[in-house]
């Protein structure tokens, strides 16, 4: 997710301090990792530098002195040319529940021989488990999206948490299926 994209929309809505964007980036991506607010000014010290943003203004309102953006015309023709741009698909797909799975069952099939030979991992234990893990994150995630009051940014991303996570537990089915096969690919004896 390109921060500097992200800052920039949200600057589209108005002028705002980087204390309202870190804010706002949180409640709007409710399921991405907040932003760190030394990411936020630093950010937005690259958006003003590249004429992709302005300071509009300082004050302290009783407080400490904050400075003011606001997003350029050069800012909001780039967000428009970024929001266009199509995202390809992945050229490869890294996972790490995809990875425990290929590591257990080679280390299932090693020989015993074999020297600093990994204790033997189960991957039928650990599919088993990382389904419950991925079901109990899914009831959680139902749980905020249906929860009273809950925004559209907040739905629309646990929509796409979920999507994801049953994209994640369709492959473990699979696979778990396949466990037999799998293994004698690797050691067919």
């Amino acid at each position: 997710m390109s921060t500097r994209h992200i800052l920039l929309g949200l600057l589209a809505g108005g002028p705002s301090h980087g204390y309202d964007l870190k804010r706002r980036h949180d409640e709007r991506f409710p399921q991405a990792r907040p932003l760190a607010y030394g990411q936020v000014y630093t950010t937005l010290q690259r958006l003003v530098r590249d004429g992709l943003a302005e300071i509009d203004g300082t004050g302290s309102d009783g407080g400490p002195e904050r400075t003011l953006y606001r997003s350029t015309a050069e800012g909001a023709k780039e967000l428009a040319g970024w929001a266009a741009e199509i995202t390809p698909p992945a050229p490869f797909v890294t996972n790490e529940i995809f990875a425990k799975v290929v590591c257990a069952i080679l280390a299932t099939t090693a020989p015993a021989s074999t020297p600093n030979r990994a204790p033997t991992a189960d991957p039928a234990r650990y599919l088993i488990a990382q389904r419950a893990a991925h079901m109990a994150r899914m009831r959680e995630l139902t749980a905020v999206k249906t929860a009273p009051g809950a925004d559209l940014a907040t739905v629309l991303s646990a929509d796409y948490a979920l999507n994801h996570l049953d994209a994640d537990l369709r492959w473990m089915t699979t696979t778990a299926a396949r466990l037999t096969t799998l293994t004698a690919e690797v050691d067919p004896t």
